[in-house]
């Protein structure tokens, strides 16, 4: 599974996506993280919060890692430094997720190589929300 970047595969990825984990999801509504958040929210995705510093956002649970969320997970959007991506892209093929989606300016080569190797889908350095924006004309 490549890094995605056409436009039929992202449509496609967002089309049969319901459950979005938000690593980074910020309690704070001036954050980006928590704008796109509410975006998805709105747009119909179930959002869940990953972040160990919170235990809800707006009513919904936060869970620390990945590994705590308890149910099925299609995209994990991350909102972390590239850094960070590596063991993100671990911990999302370890729980089953289908897809990485690294927001603008998150980039790692060595997780593109993990996603690969894991079978998973992978979108680096591009908005969840301008992205599904622009597919779907909303």
């Amino acid at each position: 599974m490549p890094v995605i970047t056409d436009d039929t595969q992202l449509r496609e990825l967002l089309a049969k996506a319901r459950v979005i984990a938000v690593v980074g999801h910020s309690d704070k509504p001036h954050r980006t993280s928590y704008q796109i958040a509410r975006y998805l929210r709105r747009a119909g995705y179930r959002v869940i919060p990953v972040n160990p510093t919170v235990n809800s956002i707006d009513g919904e649970p936060a869970y620390p890692t990945l590994a705590d969320v308890p149910e099925p997970i299609d995209i994990v959007n991350v909102f972390r430094r590239s850094e960070h991506l590596p063991g993100i892209v671990e911990a999302a093929a370890a729980v089953g997720a289908k897809a990485v989606w690294a927001q603008l300016g998150v980039y790692h080569e060595a997780a593109a190589r993990f996603a690969e190797e894991a079978g998973l889908l992978l979108v680096m350095d591009r908005c969840i929300k301008i992205e599904h924006r622009r597919l779907f004309n909303r």
